[in-house]
């Protein structure tokens, strides 16, 4: 049993895939092929995730998140911190100095990872071991590229990490 809902629905769906030059039942080939051809979608490919990486970073941190370590910095000054710092970064800031001068970490803060099933080539810690966040953000960032891993309890919990990958 047809109804006019249906009818309606599937003569838009007939109209669209004759648009798009696709041949059905119900469009004669003429019609489709007085339309211009239509000019195809190269598929998108998903990229290829490295297998070993090599980064730097800048932990900007607040009270209480980093034991044995004397961070008075509230979250908030944290925060504006670690915006602050990395927009410095992405504008050509010499990166090492700005190492030097704000991380709550060991300068220079330079860590080789292996990526998830990989295993870690001498002096490389798994990306599983690391914060989640230091991955999914270092993973994700092509050779001299700077990006940040902001503040998360469960992902991210000493505070931001700004990062540069650099092989």
């Amino acid at each position: 049993m047809k109804t006019k809902r249906s009818t309606a629905a599937l003569a838009a769906v007939l109209g669209s895939l004759a648009a798009l030059g696709c041949q059905t039942a119900s469009t004669p080939a003429a019609a489709t092929t007085a339309a211009a051809a239509p000019t195809p979608v190269p598929t998108a490919r998903a990229p290829v995730a490295a297998e070993h990486i090599r980064l730097q970073h800048i932990l900007i941190s607040f009270a209480g998140k980093i034991r044995g370590k004397n961070v008075t910095r509230t979250e908030d000054e944290a925060r504006a911190l670690a915006a602050q710092v990395l927009d410095r970064a992405k504008k050509g800031e010499d990166f090492d100095e700005l190492v030097r001068t704000y991380t709550d970490d060991r300068a220079p803060g330079i860590y080789a990872l292996s990526n998830s099933g990989v295993t870690p080539a001498t002096g490389e810690y798994s990306r599983d071991r690391m914060v989640p966040a230091f991955g999914n953000v270092g993973f994700t960032l092509a050779p001299g590229e700077i990006g940040m891993a902001e503040y998360d309890p469960r992902t991210s919990p000493y505070g931001w990490h700004i990062i540069k990958r650099l092989e």
